[in-house]
């Protein structure tokens, strides 16, 4: 009688938990950047450079969010 063994493993993956909570992580980091950047600069503006851009300063965030949201 012959008899099959099989030796995988099934289960918690500890490299690759660590490799995908690093990129995560980096993900995280370049989105909040282009946030900071983007949030920045526009805050930067009088309310009359950004009315010639078609925002309200209370549009910023929002706009910044979504744009990090798209860049990375």
């Amino acid at each position: 009688m012959a008899y099959a063994l099989s030796n995988t493993q099934s289960g918690f993956n500890l490299s690759a938990t660590l490799h995908n909570a690093v990129e995560a992580w980096k993900v995280a980091s370049a989105k909040r950047a282009v946030f900071n950047r983007t949030f920045n600069e526009l805050n930067a503006l009088d309310d009359r450079d950004l009315a010639d851009i078609g925002l309200a300063r209370r549009d910023i965030r929002t706009l910044a969010q979504d744009f990090a949201n798209k860049a990375v």
